[in-house]
């Protein structure tokens, strides 16, 4: 029964009787009979914006009486309360992983993902100096803050007084002569090189802006023209009849305690639609789990009996992380056995016919270099992060890529579900552990070594998107760690080519 408060508890009283259920994040209402057994309901309604549906709808009588209103609203404003006090839980657990990460001195959980050859010590620097700037900031606001409230500012004629002349001794006439100091030096020092910055960012971003409004043109102008790469040669159908159709290929499934998705990839791969005697697969796993180094390593002797041509490759020495694996591999003496390898991480699931649709694109087309196929992603509507992920990888993979695959004949290699040339690797100095970004590396200095590369927006991979936001972080801070420090390094090269 709903409480007598001082005002409300009369007996007189002839309302309807109400029990409410207060259920976070649900409530309804529950109807009784009128005290004075004249039969008259009422309908009363809760949870999904329903609550006031019965308001005037009582059978032959007034409207609600105000009582009932009065618990409605009670049960609004607790959920009100209980929504502000969930958020302020989270702000205040928010902030505690901002302070407990910038105390820590990194921004990263995982120490794989830091660049190799980092100190520690430089990196505890690097943060140290973002605090002191960070506070120093926080300062000078609340400096600009007080400044503001007394009325100070540019051009006025009391800030003028104080620039010609100092204040009375004192700590408010100290103030005063402090922020008019602050003023000055601010106008004629800090002011111009921050305009000149801004004035910086917006001719950066204009120049991207026409870069993208171009990249789109050249989009549609490719659609409207049904430009795509045509093979020079059609592989023949059965895998078993070999001869030139089929060139020597090797697989690389670079791996690192993937206990999750080994099988659907080795088993992917497996499948390739290729002649066994002209290709290998080579699993090389840097697993530091040896609960998951076994599992792996059962999974490959699976399919070796079954007839697959595999190997299963695992480092003791994790150095250079994937660049680091991918060159070990390389280093092998029957790779020179082979004229192209095709690549995938772990969780990709290339389709039968994969080395079908890339393969002959390199037949009569000694400068070609690399065939990327298109990512396809099997989560893309798992939830709003994912489908966020899908609008912005489309957008590089059909926009960007293509666009630079048709009339540049190069763009950055992604990684994976692509498909190499080993002689362009080697003569781009193969896979270099100096930076993060392996695979953007090895296609820049391929390129400057005049190596095409095709992009095939209709040969898709299939692969899965991060669907929490910890694990999207960490794949961004992957991405995108490394590109300027590669372009450091590669900046030389590029003025220096001819390309």
């Amino acid at each position: 029964m709903a409480p007598s408060f001082h005002w409300w508890g009369k007996d007189d009283y002839r309302g309807t009787s109400v029990v409410v259920k207060m259920e976070n994040p649900n409530w309804s209402i529950s109807e009784m009979s009128s005290p004075s057994g004249d039969g008259n309901e009422y309908d009363v309604a809760g949870g999904g914006g329903r609550e006031f549906a019965g308001v005037g709808a009582r059978k032959g009588g007034r409207g609600k009486n105000a009582k009932q209103i009065t618990w409605v609203l009670l049960v609004k404003a607790h959920r009100a309360a209980g929504c502000l006090t969930s958020l302020a839980s989270a702000a205040v657990g928010l902030a505690s992983a901002v302070r407990r990460r910038v105390a820590a001195g990194r921004t990263d959980s995982d120490s794989a993902s830091s660049p190799p050859g980092e100190s520690p010590v430089l990196r505890t620097r690097f943060y140290s100096c973002i605090k002191l700037f960070l506070w120093l900031s926080v300062l000078l606001l609340g400096f600009e803050v007080a400044a503001y409230l007394k009325g100070w500012h540019l051009g006025t004629t009391e800030l003028q007084r104080l620039l010609v002349m100092p204040a009375s001794f004192g700590a408010s006439g100290l103030f005063e002569t402090l922020y008019a100091e602050w003023v000055q030096l601010r106008s004629e020092y800090i002011a111009p090189p921050l305009q000149f910055l801004a004035n910086t960012c917006v001719i950066l971003f204009l120049i991207q802006s026409a870069d993208r409004l171009i990249l789109c043109l050249g989009c549609f102008w490719i659609r409207f023209k049904k430009i795509q790469p045509v093979p020079m040669q059609a592989v023949a159908k059965d895998p078993e009849s070999g001869g030139d159709d089929f060139p020597m290929v090797l697989v690389q499934i670079p791996m690192c305690n993937e206990k999750e998705v080994y099988q659907q990839s080795i088993a992917a791969v497996c499948n390739l639609d290729w002649p066994r005697s002209n290709i290998l697969i080579q699993v090389l796993d840097d697993s530091d789990d040896p609960m998951t180094r076994t599992m792996i390593e059962e999974e490959v002797e699976k399919w070796q009996q079954n007839g697959a041509h595999i190997v299963y490759r695992h480092r003791v020495l994790r150095e250079g992380y994937k660049a680091g694996n991918l060159k070990s591999a390389m280093n092998c003496g029957y790779v020179k056995d082979y004229e192209f390898v095709a690549i995938f991480d772990a969780d990709f699931q290339p389709s039968p016919d994969f080395l079908k649709q890339t393969i002959p694109h390199f037949k009569e087309n000694e400068e070609l270099g690399l065939v990327q196929a298109r990512w396809a992603f099997v989560n893309k509507g798992e939830n709003l992060l994912t489908r966020l992920q899908n609008i912005n990888l489309c957008f590089h993979f059909e926009v960007e890529q293509q666009v630079n695959g048709v009339y540049l004949n190069f763009f950055g290699f992604n990684g994976t579900a692509g498909v190499w040339r080993i002689k362009a690797l080697e003569d781009a100095g193969g896979w270099l552990e100096r930076t993060t970004v392996e695979d953007m590396d090895i296609a820049v200095r391929a390129h400057l070594k005049g190596w095409k590369f095709i992009f095939l927006n209709d040969v898709e991979c299939l692969c899965e998107l991060p669907e929490s936001y910890e694990a999207y972080r960490k794949q961004q801070h992957r991405w995108h760690s490394g590109p300027m420090q590669l372009f450091r390094l590669c900046l030389p090269d590029i003025v220096r080519s001819k390309v």
